[in-house]
């Protein structure tokens, strides 16, 4: 029987683990492309574009991650089409985030106050200099601490990608686990791993919540 030092153990999930923040950045940064583009699409004033948005963000928000990452595995490779696993993991979860970022923005613009429209159309700006000079500078300081505090939820949705065979943490950790016959130590550090990853990207989102409300706003 092979022994497995701590060290061993630790060699593997740090592999894992760096696969983890691979995906986990890819994702952010394309469903952030994305979901900007999105963004855009529900607040234009083109109805067609708005219902596209709609039902885009309805779509992936309404449905599990898991199913999305199962229709883009195994539902595409029934056409004849091979789907790598780290494929189907970095655009399952681009088009998961880029639906709860561009939800998330669409608020932040929501929030602008109506006199901010007029003023700058009193300056005789037209919508695409309203947004550009007036609302979304404006937008995307309000944005800023929920889209912190999402990625979050970005880092955690990685482990699902094991489930289609993707070697982030999660399932670096479940080998590791079998062939080392100690679930709870293996599985512990795993936990840990999340926790180094996820702490403090939420003591940052709550920083510049704090920051942007202002002092005795938070």
């Amino acid at each position: 029987m092979i022994q497995f030092t701590l060290a061993d153990i630790l060699a593997g999930l740090w592999t894992g683990f760096q696969w983890t923040i691979l995906l986990s950045l890819l994702a952010f940064v394309l469903g952030g492309i994305v979901g900007l583009l999105i963004l855009f699409a529900r607040i234009t004033k083109s109805r067609a574009l708005q219902w596209f948005a709609r039902i885009y963000i309805e779509v992936f928000q309404g449905t599990p991650l898991l199913m999305q990452l199962f229709m883009l595995f195994f539902g595409i490779a029934l056409l004849g089409i091979d789907v790598s696993a780290w494929l189907a993991a970095a655009v399952g979860l681009t088009l998961f985030t880029s639906a709860f970022l561009a939800e998330i923005w669409r608020g932040c613009v929501e929030a602008i106050s109506k006199g901010q429209w007029e003023a700058s159309a009193s300056l005789a700006f037209n919508y695409r200099e309203q947004m550009r000079y007036v609302i979304l500078p404006q937008a995307m300081r309000i944005a800023i601490p929920p889209t912190v505090g999402f990625s979050v939820q970005v880092v955690k949705g990685t482990a699902v990608a094991s489930i289609i065979g993707f070697t982030e943490l999660t399932k670096t950790g479940t080998m590791i686990a079998n062939a080392t016959f100690d679930p709870f130590l293996v599985y512990g550090l795993v936990a840990l791993g999340y926790f180094l990853l996820c702490w403090p990207l939420s003591l940052l989102a709550r920083l510049l919540e704090h920051r942007v409300n202002g002092p005795g706003k938070a």
